[in-house]
């Protein structure tokens, strides 16, 4: 049979039915239209258009007699939409100010003018702060060139006039380099001497503009390749450089060199734009009828919220290479880390402290440390809120007692450690009366003071209730939403916790409190701020180098986490975010954060850096990146402390150098209630410190009777040398000394700290603590 034979009807009565069925065709309410494609002759682009003869059906012959009420009506919309269109652009700047926001998210926290935000990129450039060739945004609207003594010097290359946007008004937003040159660095070991890597060379500088080009997430690089991008240029591959490729392309680490008299002089003057009408839209007349431009058009001012009249900044700081130094030390950008800290100390800051003594130029490898050092020793400052964060003014003439009979605590008390780390007394009414720009305005928002992303704990003076928990939701004039809790006996035990001991005892306040704190302390003092939950995993010597200001990113999300946190003392981009904080209820979470830099066009000032540097797993967890993981291969940051079964063999076979190499640190997020090494949780260093050793032991007993006695509902307590119990009893593999068979990182991490400290290894770099003794 023919392919036309197959489409003849069978019967008479499949021709009736073929006959009424095409008498009344299908109808559809698109129709596809073919396209051209340019460059491809034999392939045409299918796009599906509406179907006209589709409405046939609604029969518009009988609309005809009701078509002047349609009219009507259509016109009446057409009025309505063309008022709307109009007022809103002949309105002012902030037109929307008037229409509240239902989101907090998109509720607008500026306070500052534009000549501020202008007033403020010009400190921080002309202050060494903005090491980057990264354009300032055309929204500041600077018209003058600034000099930026950070970067080397680039002849300049103008556009012609007819490649200037119209809507650019003469706007600048590259900044003039008039800075030393820079030289990249080839760091390896070199045989014989493979074993460790080198130190990073004194005064070096990271390129975070090269490091943004291999590592940023929002450009598609994965985590991996960043790693092995950090490792080879910072020479961490030390005798396993298996690359046999011409790698330059790699190296991010510079020295500054400084010009020479010749070269100064070749220095081209800032750029000058040629002058262009304005195309800004005029909001009013002036006096004399001369039409007048809004200065801050573009910018959404916060709803209820009167402008900054004024923005009181420090002189401009002078930028001066390591090698122009006087002394190593730069007295304008302190080596100092900070970090915080709430309630009894555990072993949770214990291995942030053991990690920076096994990974920072401290020199306790050598027997004192050099005057003509061209090393800037680092410092670790840990602040200590002794009590609840609620609570303004905390006790502290004992907290060194406590630090003493704490085992935790007590070595890094040792004198040999004196001049490297020091605990510091906080006390919150103390601190925010040190920032100038809130000191005299900061105790109207007192009682809600604990202030994270709009939800508010109330700390105010209880009164009486009848329920448990009173959780009161209050839309502000600006749209957003707030949330107050206050409660009475849930609240209590809220309000004077010390610390998190469990998931569902975590202690909220202090978290919210250390959100502000970190941006305190590099206010007042300068310096890196980091959570407790972190682990040094290299020298961050080039980090310092690097003098802009950072954070780093929400994993996938384009918002900051300040777990890391750089700043300058006293710097224009502090007195922004701490006066625009004071007018959004001092909340200094980091999407608010991030928030206030977009608002105001500054997140260039407050670089996000990519989340590979510092939290590599971050993107694992959240199910991205799976594909080609780093190592390890984290799918949850529990498995930090609980490492699966079919990659326990991991930790030991590779050790510290096999843990995420390349990072400059790792962050496990919280967790704070479980131990890094559940058969040996002490601080085991060896018999140097075995008084506070057995003191951490006495203390596993009381608490292993204490829970004996409260599982079985007596107060009876268990003799100390009684392990016959089954609690005793662990929940893993053991080996014939009772250790835990597959060792999960966590504990390999620890173990690597204190086998250094009890001088069974070296450091990372291949150093051999020096007691001194």
């Amino acid at each position: 049979m023919s392919k036309e034979a197959g489409h003849l009807p069978l019967s008479a009565a499949d021709a009736k039915f073929d006959r009424s069925h095409k008498s009344h065709p299908s109808i559809y309410w698109t129709r596809p239209h073919f396209v051209h494609i340019p460059g491809v002759h034999n392939r045409r682009l299918r796009i599906y258009l509406p179907n006209l003869a589709s409405f046939n059906p609604l029969r518009i012959s009988k609309l005809r007699r009701k078509r002047g009420p349609l009219f009507i009506s259509l016109a009446c919309l057409a009025v309505f939409l063309t008022v709307l269109l109009v007022s809103k652009s002949l309105g002012r700047s902030d037109w929307n100010s008037d229409w509240p926001n239902g989101s907090v998210e998109n509720a607008p926290t500026l306070v500052f003018h534009r000549k501020h935000l202008q007033q403020i990129w010009k400190w921080e450039v002309e202050s060494g702060h903005y090491p980057s060739r990264a354009s300032i945004p055309l929204e500041i609207g600077l018209t003058e060139t600034l000099v930026n003594p950070t970067l080397p010097h680039k002849p300049p290359a103008l556009k012609p006039s007819r490649y200037l946007s119209p809507d650019s008004d003469n706007i600048v937003v590259d900044t003039h380099g008039v800075g030393p040159k820079r030289v990249y660095l080839d760091l390896q070991s070199h045989p014989p001497n493979v074993a460790y890597p080198p130190r990073p060379v004194p005064g070096s500088v990271a390129d975070m503009d090269e490091i943004m080009r291999h590592c940023d997430f929002s450009a598609n690089k994965y985590v991996r390749d960043c790693l092995e991008v950090l490792r080879i240029g910072g020479g961490l591959d030390n005798g396993q450089r298996y690359r046999r490729e011409y790698m330059d392309d790699w190296k991010y680490i510079y020295l500054e060199q400084p010009l020479n008299a010749t070269e100064r002089a070749a220095i081209h003057s800032p750029p000058r734009i040629p002058s262009q009408p304005s195309m800004r839209r005029p909001i009013k007349k002036g006096a004399k009828g001369a039409a007048v431009v809004d200065p801050d058009e573009g910018l959404t001012k916060k709803i209820g919220t009167e402008w900054e009249e004024q923005l009181v900044l420090s002189p401009t700081l002078e930028h001066r290479p390591a090698s122009t130094l006087e002394s190593p030390c730069d007295t304008d950008n302190p080596k100092i880390f900070h970090m915080f800290w709430t309630g009894p100390f555990t072993d949770k800051p214990y291995l942030a402290l053991m990690s920076f003594l096994y990974t920072q130029n401290t020199g306790l490898h050598l027997k004192e440390w050099p005057a003509d050092s061209k090393v800037c020793r680092p410092q670790f400052w840990l602040w200590i809120n002794p009590g609840p964060a609620a609570n303004a003014h905390n006790p502290t003439a004992d907290m060194f007692e406590q630090l003493k009979q704490s085992p935790w605590a007590a070595p890094f008390l040792h004198p040999r450690f004196k001049g490297i780390i020091q605990f510091k007394r906080w006390n919150t009414t103390e601190q925010l009366d040190g920032i100038p720009e809130i000191k005299h305005e900061w105790r109207a928002l007192q009682e809600s003071l604990f202030n994270s992303g709009g939800h508010i704990i109330s700390v105010k003076k209880k009164e009486p209730v009848t329920t448990s928990a009173n959780v009161t939701t209050s839309t502000a004039a600006d749209g957003s939403t707030t949330t107050t809790t206050a409660s009475s006996e849930e609240d209590d035990e809220i309000l004077n916790r010390t610390g998190s001991k469990s998931a569902s005892s975590y202690d909220r306040l202090s978290v919210i409190l250390s959100d502000m704190a970190r941006f305190v302390l590099c206010h007042r003092f300068g310096g890196i701020y980091l959570d407790a939950d972190t682990i040094f995993l290299r020298d961050w010597e080039e980090l310092w180098g690097w003098k802009g200001a950072f954070a780093y990113r929400w994993s996938r999300l384009p918002d900051y986490n300040t777990a890391v946190l750089r700043m300058h003392r006293n710097s224009a981009l502090g007195s922004f975010l701490f006066r625009t904080a004071l007018k959004n209820g001092l909340d200094f979470h980091p999407m608010t954060v991030t928030k206030y830099t977009h608002d105001a066009h500054l997140q260039g000032l407050l670089l996000r850096l990519p989340d590979a540097l510092f939290d590599s797993a971050w993107l694992n967890t959240e199910e991205y990146q799976r594909d080609r993981p780093p190592q390890p291969y984290f799918t949850k940051f529990q498995d930090f402390f609980e490492t699966p079964d079919q990659m326990s063999g991991s930790p030991q076979a590779l050790g510290f150098r096999g843990f995420f190499r390349g990072a400059y640190s790792y962050h496990f997020h919280n967790f704070w209630w479980k131990p890094f090494d559940p058969a040996r949780n002490w601080p085991d260093l060896g018999p140097r410190f075995a008084k506070t050793e057995q003191i951490a032991h006495d203390n596993l007993r009381k608490a292993k009777a204490a829970a004996l006695a409260g599982a079985a509902g007596t107060t009876t307590t268990t003799p100390a040398g009684d392990s016959s119990s089954k609690a005793d009893e662990p929940e893993y593999a053991t080996t014939p000394g009772n250790d835990k068979r597959d060792l999960d990182w966590s504990t390999v991490m620890k173990r690597t700290f204190e086998g250094y400290i009890r001088g069974e290894t070296p450091n990372m770099y291949g150093e051999w603590l020096d007691w001194v003794e």
